[in-house]
């Protein structure tokens, strides 16, 4: 910013408006790099995040895993194990396909009501 003191007596307009000018542009030059710094603070949160929303979807799948497996143990005492595979996994197929029709029926186009 331009001061009284900063002004020479013999300057003229053109020296004035030029200092102007490359204040200005210094300005931007800032602006932009504090969008790059906001932007960049910002990108690295949402991979960090993203990181443990990953984990955390690959420890739920292990336990819906764990949780079948030990149903086809269980249901395998009282029908043998082929049969215990068989009703679970279809139980699981069913529960899957119920979900993926409620998904669908969510999925309404824009500007329609049911």
């Amino acid at each position: 910013m331009l001061t009284r003191s900063d002004i020479a007596p013999d300057e003229g307009v053109s020296t004035l408006v030029h200092r102007a000018v490359d204040d200005v542009r210094e300005l931007g030059r800032a602006e932009v790099a504090l969008f790059k710094a906001k932007a960049t603070e910002r990108a690295t949160a949402y991979k960090n995040a993203a990181i443990f929303f990953g984990a955390a979807a690959v420890l739920g799948l292990s336990a819906v895993t764990a949780l079948l497996v030990g149903l086809i143990l269980a249901l395998a005492t009282l029908v043998g194990p082929g049969w215990a595979t068989l009703i679970v996994v279809m139980v699981t197929l069913v529960i899957a396909g119920i979900l993926a029709k409620i998904g669908v029926g969510k999925l309404v186009p824009a500007g329609t009501k049911k």
